[in-house]
Order: structure tokens, then C-alpha cells, then sequence
């Protein structure tokens, strides 16, 4: 008769197996997608260059640069972090490229201007704002046709999945408006009134909050995803600095979910702002109208894409400083960070 296996073997050979996993980059994430490897890489576009840049995330060094299409802006990472999307606006596509090889792997055709777009929490759907045409677009990622389209305001931009799913916000620069999108139906259910020229998107506190950054009203617009209604205004008033002067853009938020940061475009700072309190601790000095942020997902740094200086710069969140600026082409616009 065969002897069992040892619990302790069996106990063994699972974790050599797990440790096997983790090493070939395929261990799975906490919502079951598969999570390579990190390589280290930050990705920055640059809008006038056409191009791409790559810079080593531990030695700061430009490791490469391409020409990926014509005005590239908005990127974002895939869940799985295997691939990099990008949109490239004056030729009506989102790039798909391979993170590891950083090789083109597919075009997706998706209307007139893409600017900014978000992922589905499992990769398989691309929404895109189309600025020309005033719409919401759904995209199949991997067939790349058009699952259904939503009319939404004037001059679409921020795109935001909810935490669920279920829903996806848009927000209109031109009605100041953010709009509320039922998947399942696919229909605007709410027109959320916020200030004036509302840019992106942020959700904070577990997908309870949606912060909307208004360009020209100096401010963030707190919306609470249960009512729909909006909670609070945030108002930002660097010192020495004109109120018109201070153009809040991009936003990005810390991983342990306490602080956000927010690009005041003109203003070339960053405010740091407590979500529970959703006060402002601090005003960082980076580059020349900062607008597209990425953090670390240690926190440690923070990447500051100035589009008037033609460079980002990497804060230390600890100290509140930055301490490199890389130069990045004419006019950056996103940065994605694979580390």
C-alpha cells in the first residue's frame, strides 16, 4: 500500500509552488487577476513630440524613447500591468502596448479625439470620453468593436469606473456638469452639477467619494456615490498666488487611501489634502503648470507631468519636496508607473 504524503510535505510543496508563482510574475492579485513582475518603468506622454518616454523608476535615468502616435495623452496600466493604454487623440485610437517589450500589440479604433478613458475592474471593457462628438464610448478590449455609446455634455474628459462597476462618471467641461451612466441600462441617471470646467476623476475612501477637480474654480467637488449629491467644496488658495492662477487638473490618491494629491496647473504646485478631513496639509512646488500625477504604490514618490516645462517632477511624499525633475519631451501629458 502507497504511504500518504505528510501533511508537512503537502504543506511544503504548496508554498515551493506559490513561491514558484510569485517568481515567474504570476501570482494573482487580490480580485483574482494575474499580476506580473514589476519592471521598474514610468512612462510619460508627450503630446507634441508624439511620443513616448521611459525612465528607470529606481535611477531616474531615460531608458528609452518612441514615436508612438499623434498626440498621445491620457495612459493607463491593464489590471494584470501587462500592458499600457494610451490615447491618442489626433488619430481617434487607444494604443495597446506590451509593457515588457514595449511593442505596439493593437489599435483601438474608438471615434473622433479620445482624450482620457477608465477600465473595468477586470480589463475587458474601455470607456472613452469622444470630446468632438459628446459622447461616452464602451469598447470591447479584446475584439476592439464598440459595445454602446451615451450622449453625455459638451467637450466629455474625465472618465471614472465606480467601485462596483455598475456605473461609470463623466464629467462635461463646457455644461460643468458630471454625468452619471448606468451600465446595465446604459442611460445617464443623474447630471450632477459641480464648478466650473470640471477636468477628472478621483474616488477616495473605498469608492464612497467622487472628487471632481474644477479647472476654473480653483477647487475639488466632493460628490458622495450613495446620494449623488455633492458633500463639499474644496478650495485651494496657494499663497501668493491669484486665484485665476490656480487651475486644478490631475488628482491622484495614496494606496492606504489618507491623502490625495492634486496638480493646480498654473498655480506649479501640487496640494496635498487629507481625505478624512479633506482639508489642505500642505502646497508642494514642482514644474510649469502641473497637471498629470502618478504615485508610487509605496507612496513614496509622486510624479508631476509640467506641461509648460517640458518635464516631470518626482516629490518625496515624506519631506513634501521635489527632489528630480526629468525631462520628458515637449509638452507631457500622463504618467503610468509599472513598479
Amino acid at each position: 500500500m502507497n504511504k500518504m504524503p505528510s501533511p508537512a510535505w503537502i504543506a511544503f510543496t504548496l508554498l515551493l509552488a506559490t513561491a514558484l508563482l510569485v517568481v515567474a510574475g504570476l501570482a494573482e492579485g487580490a480580485q483574482g487577476v494575474a499580476v506580473r513582475a514589476a519592471t521598474h518603468q514610468v512612462f510619460v506622454s508627450s503630446e507634441k513630440d508624439d511620443s513616448l518616454a521611459v525612465f528607470d523608476a529606481r535611477t531616474r535615468q531615460q531608458v528609452a524613447a518612441w514615436g508612438q502616435c499623434r498626440r498621445p495623452r491620457h495612459l493607463q496600466l491593464s489590471p494584470d500591468r501587462a500592458r499600457l493604454y494610451v490615447a491618442c487623440s489626433d488619430d481617434h485610437r487607444v494604443d495597446v502596448v506590451d509593457v515588457a517589450s514595449r511593442k505596439t500589440l493593437a489599435s483601438l479604433q474608438v471615434g473622433d479625439d479620445p482624450e482620457l478613458f477608465d477600465l473595468s475592474q477586470d480589463g475587458r471593457t474601455l470607456y472613452v470620453s469622444n470630446e468632438e462628438d459628446g459622447l461616452l464610448s464602451a469598447y470591447d478590449t479584446a475584439s476592439g468593436k464598440r459595445v454602446f455609446a451615451v450622449r453625455v455634455g459638451d467637450e466629455p474628459e474625465g472618465v471614472r469606473v465606480s467601485a462596483d462597476g455598475r456605473q461609470v462618471y463623466v464629467t462635461s467641461e463646457v455644461a460643468n456638469l458630471v454625468h452619471v451612466i448606468d451600465v446595465a441600462s446604459r442611460k445617464v441617471v443623474r447630471n450632477i452639477q459641480v464648478g466650473n470646467r470640471p477636468r477628472r476623476l478621483l474616488l477616495v475612501r473605498d469608492g464612497k467619494e467622487l472628487w471632481v477637480s474644477n479647472e476654473l474654480s480653483a477647487s475639488v467637488s466632493v460628490i458622495r456615490t450613495d446620494t449623488l449629491e455633492v458633500a463639499q467644496t474644496i478650495v485651494f488658495a496657494p499663497r501668493g498666488l491669484r486665484a485665476e492662477d490656480v487651475t486644478p487638473v490631475g488628482m491622484a490618491a495614496s494606496s492606504d487611501g489618507t491623502r490625495a494629491y492634486i496638480g493646480l496647473g498654473r498655480a506649479n504646485h501640487v496640494a496635498v489634502v487629507e481625505v478624512a478631513s479633506r482639508r489642505v496639509q500642505d502646497y508642494v512646488l514642482v514644474g510649469r503648470r502641473a497637471w498629470g500625477l502618478a504615485l508610487s504604490r509605496d507612496n513614496a514618490r509622486l510624479y508631476v507631468a509640467n506641461g509648460l516645462s517640458d518635464d516631470v517632477s518626482v516629490v518625496d511624499t515624506a519631506s513634501g519636496k521635489a527632489v528630480a525633475t526629468l525631462k520628458a519631451g515637449r509638452v507631457p501629458h500622463s504618467v503610468a508607473i509599472d513598479d
